[in-house]
């Protein structure tokens, strides 16, 4: 399974909108999202690479996993990301997601959560990957976001 990394932002009148605008961003906006938990299945590929799928599938159902932040105060950010680590031999691994007000204290929060994730499990991982965007309100509610797309099924 090919799992894509892909992000956006937005910004818009209103918290909702600045959402949709960063989904567009992303290539995901016309999509019914399903959002996932944080296991990578066994036989699964991480590609970074953000995507156009806006009128690709309008309606359809999209898997993913995906963290979001909203930031409405002038000057304030909203920063997401997320972070994984997979087996070389098996691809399998996990993923989590993470938000707050800035790059650092997203990027702490992924590797904290995923060396503590390891600790406990017997699979023997490889180095931490993230991907962080984030965006700074200058007036109108700004949204930030990363998501990792596992696919998309349509309703037939």
């Amino acid at each position: 399974m090919k799992i894509i990394i892909t992000l956006g932002i937005g910004d818009g009148p209103t918290e909702l909108s600045a959402f949709d605008n960063a989904l567009h961003q992303a290539g995901i906006a016309n999509y019914n999202l399903i959002r996932l938990s944080s296991v990578i299945p066994a036989g699964s590929e991480i590609i970074d690479k953000k995507i156009d799928w806006n009128n690709k599938e309008y309606g359809h159902r999209l898997y993913l996993v995906y963290s979001e932040c909203s930031a409405s105060e002038p000057g304030k950010e909203a920063w997401a990301g997320l972070g994984w680590i997979t087996e070389e031999k098996t691809g399998k691994g996990l993923l989590v997601e993470h938000h707050g007000p800035s790059e650092a204290e997203v990027k702490k929060q992924i590797n904290d959560s995923l060396k503590r994730m390891q600790e406990y499990r017997p699979d023997k991982y490889g180095k931490i990957s993230h991907k962080v965007v984030g965006i700074k309100c200058k007036g109108k509610p700004v949204c930030a976001i990363v998501a990792a797309v596992y696919k998309s099924e349509g309703w037939n």
